[in-house]
């Protein structure tokens, strides 16, 4: 019977070798507990309403003829108006919760001779637009 004679120089390096494979091993599946809570965890995002909120009523108020004093009267100063066309006026609207685009509208109205030609955009016509009845049968 032979017997093998190791050193402790090579036991020690065997040692360190089968020490070193099993932490590489372990680091592969590993996976960082910050980086786990952090996909958890996001950090607060207010709710963000930008613009003029234009309401279909509001539209329907609007008539063809109007000065542009009576469209500010029903629908608010525009959000844009640009400088080199005053004969147009963009009411635009934004919605963000929680960092996600709810609503986005867009109305353009365009004026003719300082009266009311038209309105375009985000723009239901009146006939499908349903007036809201309560419980006793009454519009809202």
């Amino acid at each position: 019977m032979r017997f093998i004679n190791l050193s402790p120089r090579l036991l020690s390096a065997g040692s360190a070798a089968a020490l070193l494979a099993t932490l590489l091993a372990g680091c592969g599946s590993w996976s960082n507990p910050i980086e786990r809570t952090m996909d958890r965890i996001s950090p607060y995002k207010a709710d963000i309403q930008q613009g003029n909120a234009i309401s279909q009523d509001m539209l329907a108020r609007l008539k063809p003829g109007m000065t542009p004093s009576q469209v500010r009267f029903v629908l608010g100063t525009p959000l844009l108006v640009d400088p080199f066309r005053n004969n147009r006026w963009d009411y635009v609207y934004r919605l963000e919760k929680g960092g996600r685009l709810i609503e986005s509208r867009r109305v353009t109205v365009v004026f003719e001779n300082d009266k009311l030609k038209g309105i375009e955009g985000d723009v239901v016509p009146a006939a499908a637009v349903k007036p809201e009845v309560g419980s006793d049968g009454e519009k809202k």
